[in-house]
């Protein structure tokens, strides 16, 4: 068994693939309607469509879907160009920080409010100094 992807449910999918391709730069695979595949890997799909597919019916509850316990993480090896295209339109959590174990990152919110976090590529198996 291996693991895939996460997939964030989205209240407009039509506003959320269009955020990821704008935004992020992320381009698209398949569109499936309600279920969208980036060439990452990275998908989305249309919550109350994934609700029904799931437990067989629309949650009566309306909540929103990004509540701060999920982050979604992207590396991009230009940080600084990423965060100087993404930042002026998103709602910031925070700028570019390095984090305590060495590695630069900023966050931002989605259109759901999902958390997502652009960092420079981690050099795995190699600490900081």
């Amino acid at each position: 068994m291996r693991f895939i992807n996460p997939i964030p449910f989205v209240s407009d999918i039509r506003r959320s693939k269009g955020f990821y391709q704008a935004r992020l730069g992320l381009r698209v695979l398949e569109d499936f309607g309600s279920f969208v595949l980036f060439e990452t890997g990275f998908a989305i799909h249309e919550g109350q469509s994934l609700e029904q597919t799931i437990w067989g019916e629309p949650s009566s509850c309306r909540e929103p879907y990004g509540r701060r316990n999920l982050l979604l993480y992207f590396e991009d090896e230009h940080l600084d160009r990423a965060f100087e295209t993404i930042s002026p339109h998103v709602e910031l959590i925070h700028a570019i920080e390095q984090q305590s174990w060495g590695q630069r990152v900023f966050r931002f919110y989605d259109p759901d409010g999902h958390a997502i976090e652009i960092g420079e590529p981690q050099l795995l198996g190699n600490p900081p100094d």
